[in-house]
């Protein structure tokens, strides 16, 4: 998220004010995030733009002050408006990232709303789009930032490092997803990927040797312009792997019961 101090942007409607009205709701601080969101969606309030003092907001919305910062942090949390402290602090309107997005994934995915399945099914899925639209628009540059990655993926498989390799080969995909240059599919694939991080963790090193090969192939394909074996390379690699990490959680799953057995 921008964190640089910004100077704020007067931004008001013809009669010199936002459009805010008092609040009447039991549930004040949803109203107030609303009215807000809707003063963005109507192009008064811009990035950068700094909300009035506490003391006005809570006048103009007739609500306590303890409300309005109620309000104001639900939407921080949104990642819509960031709070700056001190004398040139105050609410800023913010760039908006897919933070929001990542949280929401993982969060389900703890709660076990996103079973592993589903989340390696979603990823192929995902992926032959992406793969498609990256090899079609790629820039020699960007063959280069995937060769470099190969590279650094295939020293730490020699070094043995699992965790320096399972981020190398996830920073691969979100490589291919910059590429697209598609702000939607960068936003996606992140988060898809932070939640694949913390399962591929979870589970621990798992048979992978595939992979490397697998790079190379698809590096021809793409360096060829040939996007369906590009793809179909992909999504060959992602199901074996998908393969792999289902099993293997599978194998922790059976070494967690019989260890709690002994443990009862």
């Amino acid at each position: 998220m921008n964190t640089r101090n910004t100077q704020p942007v007067p931004l008001v409607d013809s009669a010199g004010q936002l459009n805010f009205q008092p609040i009447r709701s039991t549930r004040a601080f949803e109203e107030i995030a609303a009215q807000i969101r809707t003063e963005l969606a109507e192009g008064r309030l811009k990035v950068g733009s700094r909300l009035p003092s506490e003391r006005a907001l809570s006048e103009r919305f007739g609500v306590s002050r303890n409300t309005l910062r109620e309000a104001l942090r639900s939407l921080e949390h949104a990642g819509l408006v960031r709070l700056q402290k001190g004398a040139t602090g105050g609410a800023f309107i913010t760039e908006v990232s897919g933070d929001t997005i990542t949280t929401s994934m993982l969060d389900m995915f703890h709660l076990g709303a996103i079973p592993p399945e589903k989340l390696t099914e979603a990823r192929i899925w995902l992926e032959s789009i992406i793969v498609r639209e990256a090899c079609l628009r790629a820039k020699p540059a960007d063959w280069q930032l995937l060769r470099d990655n190969i590279q650094h993926a295939e020293q730490a498989k020699s070094e043995g490092d699992f965790h320096r390799r399972a981020e190398t080969h996830l920073e691969f995909h979100r490589i291919l997803a910059r590429m697209t240059d598609n702000p939607i599919m960068v936003i996606v694939m992140d988060g898809l990927l932070t939640v694949l991080r913390h399962f591929v963790f979870s589970i621990g090193n798992y048979d992978n040797a595939f992979v490397l090969p697998s790079r190379h192939r698809f590096m021809k394909c793409m360096e060829a312009r040939d996007v369906e074996g590009a793809v179909a390379e992909m999504e060959a690699s992602l199901k074996r792997l998908q393969r792999s990490y289902l099993s293997q959680a599978a194998k922790s799953r059976t070494v967690e019961q019989s260890s709690a057995m002994k443990t009862n």
